[in-house]
């Protein structure tokens, strides 16, 4: 037996819920995949199911469940709405883990 406590360190419960709710969202296979493809470059719906090889309905759906959570954000550029990762915890995480998958 260890002579070391372990304590929780102090973390706001609602913001420690919110982040959780976010991880859980980025956990999908697919939205990973969506969100390591904009974190780089942003991109439209159509770019991103022809880069995946799904349907343009099921890469909306994802896009939809990340939007609703406020991890990615859509800015309309002439006739497309370019899809980009908004949240700066979410991003950081995809940065970190691209980073790794390099080296």
């Amino acid at each position: 037996m260890s002579d070391v406590s372990l304590a929780m360190p102090a973390c706001d419960p609602v913001l420690l819920e919110e982040w959780s709710s976010k991880l859980r969202v980025c956990g999908h296979p697919t939205r990973w995949k969506i969100l390591c493809l904009i974190e780089r470059q942003s991109a439209c719906v159509t770019d991103l199911w022809q880069c995946l090889e799904q349907p343009q309905p099921v890469v909306s759906q994802h896009l939809a469940a990340l939007k609703d959570k406020g991890i990615v954000e859509a800015e309309v550029v002439g006739n497309k709405r370019m899809y980009y990762v908004n949240d700066p915890m979410i991003r950081r995480v995809v940065q970190d883990f691209l980073a790794a998958a390099v080296s």
